[in-house]
C-alpha cells in the first residue's frame, strides 16, 4: 500500500480531533512543549510554574491560539498568573490588560517587582470590564472565574456584549471553568464553585459569539462533580474549555 494511503486514516482522525477541539494525548504534549520558553519566562513566578502541570498551561496557550503581538484582556485576573503568562506569550510587541473589580495586592506586587511594560492592571466593574481607550482586542480570557462572576450582581448579558464589542472580527473569547453536572445551570456556583458548561455557552452566544472550539485537555471523567474543586484531595477535578469567536 502506498505510504500516503496508509497515512490517510491517521490524518483524517487528527483532522476530526482538531475540528472537535480535542487533541490526542501526544498532540497535547506537543502543544505543551511548544511553549517551554514562555513557561520558563523570568516574568513568571515560581508559584506560577508550580501550577503548570495542574493547569496544563501550555495546552491553554495553544487552545487560546496566542500569538506574538496580540492585544489581550484577562477578565477577573486576580493575582495575575494568567495575565503574566499571556504577557510573556504575546511578547514585547503585544499588550495585556489584567482586569479586577478592585486593586489586587498580589498583582500590584507582581507589577512592582518585575519588568512587565506590556502588562497593565485595570480596575473596572464586570459590567464594563474593558478599559477606556483600549485598542480592538485579539483575545479575551476568563480563566476559572465565570462562576465567580455569576455570584455577583453583574449583568452578564451586558458584560458579554461589551466583550464582544471589544474584540476584532475573528477575535476569541476563551473561558475555562470548573464543570458542574449537566443541567445544573447556576445552582452550584456558590456551593461547589462549579458551573454548567451549557449555561455558559448559552449566555455567551446570546451576545453574538459563536462556539469556535471546545477542548477536553482539563477534563476528568472520574470526577463526580459533587465537591468543590478545592476539596478534591488531590483527585483530578473536571474542567471545561470553550473558545468563542466573534464572526
Amino acid at each position: 500500500m502506498h505510504k500516503t494511503l496508509r497515512r490517510a486514516p491517521v490524518l483524517l482522525a487528527l483532522s476530526a480531533a482538531l475540528l472537535a477541539g480535542a487533541l490526542p494525548a501526544h498532540a497535547a504534549d506537543q502543544a505543551g512543549n511548544k511553549w517551554q520558553s514562555v513557561l520558563a519566562s523570568p516574568l513568571r513566578s515560581d508559584e506560577d510554574r508550580k501550577a503548570d502541570d495542574h493547569r496544563k498551561t501550555g495546552e491553554f496557550l495553544s487552545f487560546a491560539e496566542v500569538k506574538p503581538g496580540m492585544k489581550a484582556l484577562d477578565v477577573a485576573s486576580g493575582g495575575g498568573a494568567t495575565a503574566t503568562l499571556l504577557a510573556a506569550a504575546v511578547g514585547s510587541k503585544g499588550e495585556v490588560w489584567a482586569q479586577n473589580t478592585k486593586p489586587n495586592p498580589k498583582l500590584d506586587q507582581r507589577l512592582g517587582q518585575s519588568t512587565l511594560p506590556n502588562l497593565h492592571a485595570v480596575v473596572a466593574d464586570f459590567n464594563d470590564p474593558v478599559p477606556k481607550g483600549t485598542p480592538a482586542l485579539d483575545l479575551i480570557t476568563i480563566n476559572m472565574s465565570y462562576h465567580d462572576i455569576a455570584n455577583t450582581p453583574t449583568d452578564r448579558a451586558a458584560m458579554n456584549k461589551r466583550l464582544y464589542d471589544a474584540l476584532k472580527p475573528g477575535g476569541h473569547l476563551v473561558i475555562v471553568d470548573n464543570a458542574a453536572k449537566k443541567g445544573a445551570g447556576l445552582t452550584t456556583t456558590k456551593t461547589l464553585h462549579r458551573i454548567d458548561e451549557d449555561t455558559v455557552v448559552d449566555e455567551v452566544t446570546k451576545a453574538g459569539f459563536k462556539v469556535d472550539a471546545k477542548s477536553d485537555y482539563l477534563r476528568a471523567p472520574s470526577d463526580p462533580r459533587e465537591k468543590p474543586f478545592f476539596e478534591m484531595n488531590g483527585a483530578p477535578d473536571d474542567k471545561f474549555a470553550v473558545r468563542f469567536v466573534k464572526k
